[in-house]
């Protein structure tokens, strides 16, 4: 049990400060508003090792459905454990993003823009366009995995410092690949949260443009399994 605790909890404190720092930045009558994308970037990877230094000893700080199902395809990972994980991720991403708009609900409010409401739970294409924006998620997620799995290529890594190399690594491929498609990278993180804008009372909030969703859940599972595969092939 504690595992699956472990994964909602870390998800929804991953989603609580990365969709946060959105609402931070990009809402009307925020203090920070219009702080940019550099901010953004920062935070959503402090956000993902924040949670990993406090569940990685319980669950092992996956907090996405892509890399859960690419552990257990190259046999790192109990594939009895994969519902119980995918349900506690799509769970913890829901509740924070509903914590974030109880947070900022005034600034919701004053904001008109329904645009700008939903780019605070979920990502989008700065171009539509599905092929490219499923390759832009797929290569996004595979240099996230890939990088997590080359980690054990490090001798001597002191204690803890595998989560802070995962901050560096969601911050590089943000600040490179970011403005492509917001590199939602898992798709819990952009389902969950797109399924609380849909369901909560956001004033003049529009679409949840539900037909994006393809991307963020076929690219993010396609870039992982890739990445294990070729990683499990490489004779290190």
């Amino acid at each position: 049990m504690l595992p699956y605790i472990a994964e909602f909890l870390g998800t929804m404190i991953l989603i609580l400060l990365g969709d946060g720092v959105v609402a931070n930045v990009t809402l009307n009558k925020s203090g920070m508003k219009g702080a940019g994308s550099i901010q953004i970037t920062f935070a959503w990877g402090l956000a993902v090792m924040v949670p990993a230094f406090i569940f990685g000893a319980a669950s092992g700080a996956s907090f996405n459905p892509a890399l859960t199902l690419a552990l257990a395809i190259d046999g790192s990972f109990d594939w009895a454990l994969v519902p119980g994980y995918i349900i506690a991720q799509f769970a913890g991403a829901f509740c924070g993003a509903v914590l974030v708009y109880i947070l900022f609900k005034g600034q919701f409010d004053a904001t008109e823009d329904p645009g700008t409401k939903l780019g605070v739970f979920s990502t989008a294409p700065s171009i539509p366009n599905t092929g490219l924006n499923i390759l832009s998620e797929a290569i996004g997620t595979f240099v996230l995995v890939f990088a997590i799995k080359g980690i054990a290529q490090v001798e001597g890594i002191a204690g803890g410092l595998d989560k802070f190399l995962v901050f560096g690594i969601i911050v590089s491929i943000g600040m490179s690949l970011g403005g492509l498609t917001g590199y939602a990278i898992n798709p819990a993180r952009d389902l969950g949260p797109r399924l609380a804008h849909a369901i909560l009372p956001i004033k003049g909030k529009g679409s949840s443009n539900w037909g994006y969703g393809i991307v963020t859940l076929v690219g993010p599972i396609l870039g992982a399994i890739a990445a294990v595969l070729l990683y499990g092939a490489i004779p290190w």
